[in-house]
């Protein structure tokens, strides 16, 4: 296969074995150990690491080899080790002493002599105590171990290995599949169908390779057909498995199945279910307290438990900013989460585990998804909601959460998990849209909608169809906006749900003015405004004002519009609403601009601004800034449009809106 992409795991390994680097420090370490999980490459780093130390000349003695067959079911013990070891150093038949003791010493006592350095490859060692007793005793020679257990108890030089980047999983393939037919242009004619099967394999080697052998028996079918076949299964290891069965270049069989097996199989039986519940969790990444839920466990205890599987490669801890108390979220690799769920699917009592954890979690989701989303809502005077002391902390714990919050949503399609799935989705929408998310909430919202249709609850069918006619206007899907709303306002109307029903009026109104059909926006934002009114709903009533008034400065009833955005101001003050303030000022600022009152219009905007920004609401702010700029234009003040162009760029930035922000910056570029 050639050895391609560790050149950043060499370059850190092989100094180390550098004599003269050694030499000069004040304690040399004699021990190297490359750890990482089955399949990952440790075994050609180190073989890698030893040739090209060899060339260096810093080992004439050579390399001693020992497979050590740790994971196997009779692993090679050190007393065996050692048979092998004297045996490579001419120490055999007559000579070889009668017991063991004698053996450790003659095999320390050649090495003592020895003065050509060795280097000794001890290779898949699954326990210590079948490398230490093999260790030389003298610190002129090297050791190099590989394992899929970190030795954290010994003072080991660790290097850990991790799966291969994407462009180096791609380079792997095509490589193999070169060197055996320089004819084989699959990688070059089928580039992306290459690229997803490197995803599938996980970057991980030992699948990559797996893959490029059945590639090169498959030598007449696409890559593309191969990429079908593992997702139409849903588990990679049952196609490649039962692929073109070989070995790699030091004997070991060309399978996946078996290394995820053994490794599972040596854990103890409370790691072995942690593992196999977090094989269940929603997200690819999964916080702390999640895990939490999943195991029915104190968060001390699944911290310890989290911390060993991580020592065993089969679980990654993924660190957010800087520090070991930053660690949050634990990742399995793909393969393992696939082999996961094959093994709870297989057993009854597993999958009735697995189910109480899933719908535990749900409930861990469901709890805090309210909580935050609360804190995103909150109004002053309302008693406020528990954990979040203030809408960055509950900003903050929504994006930690956010990849496993959206694809648990994704279990509403299961009868037993479609309640709480449902009532999630509806938590997450106003974070999704503040956060401009709007993919996600495409997702979630749909299948809150099609899971409530199919149970039969008309109210929150009715509110997920108005969620995605939001998300789906946001991205330009207007008319399936509309269609979504149209839904959503004849449900409201169907169980009598007044306040609903006014709303989607107003969200009507949005999408139908987005599609050029203003009057009858006027027409629905106009029936909301009534419904609102009736329902003494202030809140409501000021929102129906404000897109009134943009759909009355649209067909140039300007004097009409700046009346409309006046009563959604003073409306959104009366009842608290900051964020609903800084929205009417910057609308009345657009309708006073139109009106030709362009420094009435500046302080309107200013005063948006200075909402916007306290609020933490970067996508208004930048919104702000480009109508502030837009008006100093006007009043013909280049350089406050140019700065304030500046600003809005980098404020439509932070607020996730790439387009406008370059939109902004290529405005400025021509007032340089």
């Amino acid at each position: 296969m050639g050895f391609t992409g560790r050149s950043t795991e060499l370059d850190r390994l092989l100094p180390h074995l550098d004599p003269d680097k050694a030499d000069r420090d004040a304690l040399p370490l004699l021990i190297f150990a490359v750890t990482g999980m089955g399949g990952i490459g440790k075994t050609a780093l180190a073989v890698e690491t030893a040739h090209r130390a060899r060339a260096k000349g810093w080992f004439p003695g050579g390399t001693l080899f020992v497979d050590l067959r740790g994971y196997d079911d009779a692993p090679v013990t050190a007393d065996q080790a050692i048979l092998a070891l004297l045996d490579a150093l001419g120490v055999r038949g007559t000579e070889l002493p009668p017991t063991t003791e004698r053996q450790y010493d003659a095999y320390r006592a050649l090495l003592a002599e020895q003065q050509d350095r060795i280097l000794l490859i001890l290779d898949n060692a699954s326990d210590p105590s079948q490398y230490l007793p093999l260790l030389p005793g003298t610190d002129h020679h090297r050791v190099l171990v590989t394992s899929r257990d970190r030795p954290d108890a010994l003072p080991v030089r660790l290097i850990d290995l991790e799966t291969l980047a994407p462009d180096d999983s791609v380079a792997l393939v095509s490589r193999a599949l070169h060197d055996t037919d320089e004819r084989d242009d699959r990688p070059t004619r089928e580039p992306d169908a290459l690229r997803e099967l490197t995803d599938l394999c996980g970057h991980l080697p030992l699948a990559l390779q797996i893959a490029a052998a059945m590639l090169r028996r498959r030598r007449h079918r696409s890559i593309a057909s191969l990429v079908a076949e593992i997702k139409e299964t849903g588990d990679p290891t049952t196609v490649l498995d039962n692929g073109s069965r070989g070995t790699d270049q030091y004997g070991r069989s060309l399978v996946l199945r078996p290394v995820l097996e053994t490794s599972y199989r040596r854990l103890p039986p409370d790691q072995a279910r942690l593992l196999r519940l977090l094989a269940l969790a929603p997200g690819a990444e999964t916080g702390t307290e999640a895990v939490t839920a999943l195991a029915d466990l104190d968060q001390e205890t699944v911290l310890s438990l989290l911390e060993d599987l991580a020592a065993t490669h089969l679980v990654t801890p993924v660190r957010d900013g800087e520090g070991a108390a930053s660690v949050m979220r634990w990742r399995l690799h793909d393969l393992v989460r696939a082999y996961g769920v094959s093994v709870v699917a297989g057993d009854v009592r597993l999958r009735m585990e697995g189910e109480a954890a899933r719908e535990r979690v749900l409930g861990f989701y469901c709890r805090w998804a309210g909580a935050a989303d609360a804190r995103l809502r909150w109004p002053p005077r309302m008693v406020e909601p528990e954990r979040f002391r203030d809408r960055s902390a509950a900003l903050a714990w929504f994006d930690g959460e956010r990849a496993g919050l959206v694809a648990a949503v994704g279990w509403a399609r299961e009868e037993r998990y479609a309640g709480a799935a449902v009532r999630l989705a509806l938590r997450l929408g106003e974070y999704l849209d503040w956060r401009r998310y709007f993919d996600d909430w495409i997702t979630v919202a749909g299948a809150a909608r099609e899971a409530a249709h199919r149970a039969g609850d008309r109210r929150r069918e009715a509110i997920a169809s108005g969620h995605l006619g939001l998300a789906l206007g946001e991205v330009g899907r207007v008319e399936e906006a509309i269609e979504a709303h149209t839904h959503a306002r004849d449900l409201h109307r169907d169980t009598d749900d007044r306040h609903g029903e006014a709303s989607t009026w107003n969200n009507l109104g949005i999408a139908l003015h987005v599609a050029g059909r203003v009057e009858e926006a006027i027409e629905a934002h106009t029936h909301a405004r009534d419904l609102h009114q009736d329902a003494d709903d202030r809140h409501g009533e000021a929102s129906a004002w404000g897109h009134l008034g943009l759909a009355l400065g649209q067909v140039g009833r300007v004097e009409e519009a700046i009346e409309a955005h006046t009563h959604a101001r003073d409306l959104h003050r009366d009842t608290d609403d900051r964020r609903g303030k800084a929205n009417a000022w910057n609308n009345l600022g657009i309708a006073l601009r139109k009106a030709g009152r362009v420094e009435e219009a500046i302080e309107a905007y200013v005063e948006a601004l200075r909402v916007y920004q306290e609020f933490g609401d970067w996508y208004g702010a930048g919104q702000a800034l480009f109508n502030l700029a837009l008006a100093h234009e006007t009043a013909q003040r280049s350089a406050d449009a140019r700065a304030c162009l500046l600003q809005a760029a980098n404020a439509y930035t932070r607020g996730n809106a790439p387009t406008q922000a370059a939109q902004a910056r290529a405005w400025a570029a021509e007032f340089a």
